[in-house]
Order: structure tokens, then C-alpha cells, then sequence
């Protein structure tokens, strides 16, 4: 159904002038919405900007502006497991490198240093299996105090103690997995969470 006709106005010329047809008022209404829509997404983008990373959502870098390169070494072992600490450096390298703007390098020529040291490597049986009274599922968990430091000014970035990372494996039959695979899914997950603790701590 449609509105009474809008009258007819006469020109000074003597000709019919015609109005211009208001917008039905549906259109009017989203037209509204969607003004208020895109200055609340604008408050929003401001509000949650900052020049500080750990201040909300930033374009700016996670990690500290002045540190470009970074030394790995072995990390020093208190355990029995003698590959646990050359096997969690190699992982510590490989996500340094994927995941930060540093360049891993010697410390002679790095201006930060990332040291370590595994305290100890344990498993813990979650269960056994029916058949065989053996571990069924077993974690591996691996503890390690480690430290951040900026060689230049001698201050530590980031300094944690009994930093710990689990592995799952599943040792009984039929899955039959070696605890070289819980080993290194606790060591990867290590390497990740001490790349994500550089990141919130500076």
C-alpha cells in the first residue's frame, strides 16, 4: 500500500513542479544503523591501537625495538637425559627464528644472550593399560630456569625459574610410541612458550 500523493506545486513559470520522493522510512532506519555501526568499529580501532604492543592491539612489534640479534648456547643439564639440553636448544633456535625478528648469532656479536639450564626430566603415568598393567599414557615433564639478557646494558629481558613444558606418549601396545616422542613434544612446547614469554615481558 502506498502514502496519499504529495501535492503538485506550481512553478513560477507556470509549469508543474514535482517533489522528490522521501526515502521510505525502512531505508532511512538502516541507513541509521549503519552510520552508528561504523563509528562504534571506529571507536573500537582506536581504543584498541596503541604505540605500547602491550597495550591492546598494536602494529608495532611484540619484542623490544633495540635487540636485533640473539645468542643461543647449549643449555647447561642437571639430568640424566644427556640430549634433553642440546635437543631444547635446537628447538629454542628453530622458533627464535620463525617466530621473532631476530638473528640468531654468536654471542661475540650478539647485543642479547639467551642462557639456560634442565633441572629435570620426569614422567608421570595418566594411566595403564588393561592388558599389560603398563603406562598407557605417560608425560614427560621437563623443568628449566632460563634467562633473557641485554648484553649492552647488562639487564635481564626476561628471567623465569621452574619453567616447565609436557609430552604425551603412549608406550603400551598396540600404540607401542618411545618416550622420544613425549621428549620432544615437551621440548617444542618449551621452545614455543619461552619465545611467547619474550614476547609479554619486556
Amino acid at each position: 500500500m502506498t502514502g496519499p500523493a504529495r501535492p503538485i506545486d506550481p512553478a513560477p513559470n507556470g509549469r508543474t513542479r514535482r517533489h522528490a520522493a522521501l526515502p521510505a522510512p525502512s531505508a532511512v532506519r538502516r541507513a541509521a544503523a549503519g552510520a552508528i555501526r561504523m563509528m562504534a568499529l571506529s571507536t573500537l580501532l582506536v581504543a584498541g591501537c596503541a604505540s605500547d604492543p602491550r597495550d591492546g592491539f598494536s602494529t608495532q612489534s611484540a619484542f623490544p625495538a633495540e635487540i636485533t640479534t640473539i645468542a643461543v648456547p647449549i643449555l647447561a643439564n642437571e639430568t640424566f637425559d644427556r640430549e634433553i639440553g642440546f635437543q631444547l636448544t635446537q628447538a629454542l633456535i628453530r622458533e627464535i627464528e620463525a617466530k621473532t625478528p631476530f638473528r640468531v648469532a654468536d654471542q661475540a656479536r650478539a647485543d642479547s644472550i639467551l642462557t639456560g639450564r634442565v633441572r629435570s626430566v620426569q614422567l608421570r603415568q595418566l594411566s595403564k593399560s588393561p592388558q599389560t598393567g603398563l603406562g598407557q599414557e605417560v608425560v614427560v615433564e621437563v623443568t628449566i630456569d632460563f634467562e633473557w639478557r641485554d648484553l649492552a646494558r647488562d639487564v635481564p629481558l626476561v628471567s623465569r625459574t621452574q619453567f616447565t613444558g609436557h609430552g604425551l606418549f603412549s608406550p603400551s601396545q598396540p600404540v607401542g610410541e618411545r618416550i622420544d616422542l613425549g621428549r620432544q613434544a615437551a621440548v617444542e612446547r618449551l621452545a614455543r612458550s619461552i619465545v611467547d614469554e619474550m614476547q609479554t615481558s619486556w
